[in-house]
């Protein structure tokens, strides 16, 4: 059985397609593993809803997901591993492993930056929740951390501005914000921001290192595979993809963040 278990795939759910720049960071480290992709389209963002929406909303995907005999459930969106990770772990509890985008981040953060100063940006939801504050004071290495909410950054981006004025202009008002004075490194707290990372990269002038959430998530998915026997020695059948709210530029925005051609499945999850 659990020999068996290695060729289930992995479950990915984000509020809509930033958590595709994890699925392609995954893919690229174990192209073995086959993804079944959940986009949650019609509520997007995640990062202005309230913790209950999101927990609704994460407990009906986690119900598809299991359905598809997923062996590992990722929860590949900030705000929903902020609210929902306890609930959605206790839910699901033995049928399969919950990971989440912070444990990760923060692990990094402590083995990388000890003493440091360290920034975050995020949707308000992941920044007003405190979340990362309290579990990078729980390593008690002594790492100062500044968040800043950037609300407007995962709808920008979701929507197809990145790599032109616009988003230039909307990035730089964010981090010449005085929260963000002084740090070492940037934490990108949202799937979404890969895609600007080089345009946050050029406004630092490589002065503080912007970390890349979905390679850090990756390796970790990677170890947790490996160390439970559950890594998959080769590919069964396709990636599969679901949007629970199906838009024509969406096929186009899909590409971009996954660099390659996929096939939305329309899902809803209320009828």
């Amino acid at each position: 059985m659990e020999n068996e278990k290695r060729h289930w795939p992995i479950g990915i759910f984000d509020s809509g397609i930033g958590g595709l720049t994890v699925a392609q960071a995954i893919t690229k480290l174990m192209p073995n593993e086959k993804l079944i992709y959940f986009g949650d389209t019609a509520h997007l963002p995640y990062g202005d809803k309230s913790a209950a929406a999101i927990q609704a909303y994460s407990v009906k995907i986690c119900n598809l997901l299991l359905k598809q005999q997923c062996k590992v459930i990722l929860i590949a969106c900030n705000s929903a591993s902020a609210a929902a990770y306890e609930l959605v772990k206790e839910y699901v509890g033995s049928k399969a492993k919950v990971l989440n985008v912070i444990d990760p981040i923060v692990s990094y953060i402590g083995n990388t930056y000890p003493g440091k100063t360290i920034g975050l940006i995020g949707t308000k939801q992941t920044v007003n929740s405190n979340v990362y504050r309290k579990k990078v004071d729980a390593l008690d290495l002594g790492i100062e951390l500044k968040s800043h909410a950037t609300p407007l950054l995962a709808a920008m981006i979701e929507e197809g501005f990145f790599n032109d004025t616009i988003s230039e202009s909307v990035i730089h008002a964010y981090l010449s914000d005085p929260d963000l004075y002084n740090i070492e490194a940037l934490i990108l707290g949202c799937t979404h921001y890969p895609l600007i990372k080089k345009q946050i990269e050029n406004y630092y002038k490589g002065k503080v290192d912007v970390l890349d959430a979905s390679q850090i998530v990756a390796q970790h998915v990677k170890n947790y595979l490996e160390q439970h026997d559950l890594a998959s020695d080769k590919l069964t059948g396709d990636h599969h993809f679901y949007v629970s709210d199906f838009t024509r530029s969406f096929e186009e925005s899909t590409r971009i963040f996954f660099k390659r051609e996929v096939e939305l499945e329309h899902y809803p999850l209320w009828e």
